[in-house]
């Protein structure tokens, strides 16, 4: 890109950005001839997805700033009129909104909303911050026509997005997804409206306690055991961390009102963009828990509970060297252990289908949804129970997809539960999204119920394992920044196609599976898959919303006369040998 075209596209935000602090970075920019820095902003414009947003904050078309949120939200308008042509009457359709902690997330909601509304669609806009999965619930409860939230889940604090939802509660997918992108694409007008005339016309509407109440309520309901927890609640204090999020609000409410002891951790409790306590605010990270295992030590917690920012992500750590059969008390501060994405999937797959079970309550034809880069193992557990697991691509949305597929296709399938490696999970279906507040109800609960069966989570997971073989699992992830990284991405998955690899981590591969174009169920998607002889799988894929190449390998070693010590030696072998193959082709 040459600096004249650089000049005309910055002048050209300049004119159309109303927002001064945006508008003057760029200003500041040009002043200072930061060819560099104005390249990185104008090479190309935030490529909306097919889940919306997600960039570093900042002035320039490819930044998050009120004038890309404008654009995108007047090509969602756009095509939600042309989707419902019968509904195109001021005020008949409608949206919901909703935003987390992140800088300047509250600014683009309203921005959104007053887009919504001077096109004649309702805008529901939440007071402040609140969850994805409540956004999700919202859409369902208030019967909106589509949704968005302003997040950048679990990136950094320079990062905020966008994500948009279909009229079902879940992210948008095909037909829409592509549609909406067209729309977006091609926007050049944007209809604007006061905040004062919109609340005059009635086409902007500010929601809390209306949704709060319900979608607590709803959580609740889906707990199997309330007479176990009231019985008992008093023997399990869980220590949690919203990290800077907007998971306070219901975890200490829901948790509080079935008599639970939480804790929260108080200098991450409240909201705050600047993720102050934490490097990365995802729990996946286990520097992100650092402060919350203290207390839980201090404390003697039973399980430490964490949130993401937008609290759609779940994870825990738990004691590792304390008795499980009786509260903690007096001797020395416990171990925690982190319980891993994959690990939490199969304790909740497990303690779902057993409580159905035992409870009389198991459908006819149960079926978990996970992604296909989650463990095996989750598989084997939902088959032991008698239940159909279904594959999908990486991200909530298709497990949505397939839950809705469930509901209509005639076969008498009932969705039971979904769950993906990256902390997600959902055991409800008026939320169509991954849903953090439900999965810490759900585990408080099946920590009482292995407590009184003299187990701990731990112990019931050992056994699985046992049972099942140990499973472990790899996560690498390469960033690749600039107006170059697309094209090294791209040049890793070409090298992969062209000349895939005879055997990773000295184990040959006896299958690939490229989803480029499809495959069965599965739509198209830029996803490699390489399966070896011995039943480990290692997938790769570009992110779809941040410059990252990623990958996923998850193997399975039996456990023999050596006991699971044995076993996990042999898996972790593996997985180094297959990480230093994977690493000669990316790079350190």
């Amino acid at each position: 890109m040459d600096k004249n075209e650089i000049v005309d596209r910055a002048n050209g935000y300049i004119r159309r950005e109303k927002d001064g602090h945006f508008r003057a970075e760029v200003e500041t920019l040009l002043a200072a001839e930061n060819w560099k820095e104005l390249e990185d902003r104008f090479y190309r414009n935030l490529e909306f997805g097919t889940g919306g947003l997600r960039g570093v904050i900042g002035g320039g078309y490819n930044r998050m700033n009120t004038l890309v949120v404008k654009s995108a939200t007047q090509g969602l308008a756009t095509y939600l009129k042309k989707a419902f042509p019968e509904k195109d009457r001021a005020g008949e359709l409608s949206a919901a909104i909703a935003f987390d902690s992140r800088h300047y997330s509250e600014e683009f909601a309203k921005a959104a909303a007053l887009i919504f509304a001077a096109n004649g669609i309702s805008a529901w806009l939440f007071s402040s911050l609140r969850p994805t999965p409540e956004l999700s619930f919202a859409i369902r409860h208030l019967g909106c026509d589509t949704g968005i939230v302003v997040t950048a889940s679990h990136n950094p604090p320079q990062y905020n997005g966008y994500k948009a939802y279909w009229n079902n509660g879940a992210q948008v997918v095909s037909p829409h997804d592509t549609g909406i992108i067209d729309e977006v694409n091609a926007v050049t007008d944007i209809k604007e409206i006061s905040q004062e005339e919109a609340l005059e016309r009635k086409l902007l509407h500010i929601i809390d306690r209306e949704i709060d109440e319900p979608y607590q309520a709803m959580v609740k309901s889906r707990l199997f055991r309330p007479d176990l927890i009231k019985a008992r609640a008093g023997e399990v204090k869980i220590v949690y961390t919203p990290l800077h999020g907007t998971g306070a609000r219901h975890v200490e409410q829901v948790l509080g009102d079935l008599g639970l002891q939480v804790i929260t951790v108080p200098e991450q409790r409240e909201g705050n963009g600047d993720f102050p306590t934490v490097a990365f605010p995802n729990p996946e990270e286990a520097a992100a828990l650092d402060l919350a295992i203290r207390l839980g030590k201090k404390e003697k917690a039973d399980v430490v509970m964490a949130t993401d920012p937008d609290a759609d992500r779940f994870g825990i750590a738990i004691p590792a060297n304390l008795p499980a059969a009786a509260p903690q008390s007096g001797g020395t501060e416990p171990e925690f252990v982190l319980v891993s994405g994959n690990q939490m999937g199969v304790l909740l797959a497990d303690y779902i289908f057993l409580s159905l079970k035992e409870l009389g309550k198991m459908p006819a034809k149960p079926v978990m949804v996970n992604s296909i880069v989650t463990t095996g193992m989750q598989k084997r557990v939902a088959e032991s129970w008698g239940a159909e697991c279904i594959e999908c691509l990486t991200g909530f949305k298709w497990i949505a997809d397939v839950m809705s597929r469930c509901e209509t296709d005639g076969q008498g399938r009932t969705f039971v539960f979904g769950t993906e490696e990256s902390y997600g999970y959902l055991v409800e279906t008026e939320v169509r999204d991954k849903d953090g507040i439900s999965a810490a109800a759900l585990t408080a609960e099946m920590t009482l119920y292995w407590r009184s069966k003299g187990k701990s989570l731990l112990d019931r997971l050992n056994e699985l394992y046992v049972k099942n073989g140990y499973w472990q699992e790899l996560g690498i992830s390469k960033y690749f920044q600039g107006p170059e990284g697309p094209a090294i991405m791209a040049g890793i998955m070409e090298q992969y196609r062209a000349k895939p690899p005879a055997s990773l981590g000295g184990i040959a591969v006896n299958k690939i599976r490229d989803l480029v174009r499809g495959s069965g169920d599965l739509p198209p998607s830029d996803v490699l898959q390489f399966f070896l002889e011995d039943g480990t799988v290692v997938s790769a894929r570009p992110s779809g919303t941040e410059p990252k190449i990623k990958f996923y390998a998850t193997c399975r070693a039996g456990v023999g006369a050596g006991g699971l010590e044995a076993a996990r030696v042999e898996a972790a072998r593996k997985l180094e040998a297959i990480k230093k193959d994977i690493r000669a082709v990316i790079g350190d």
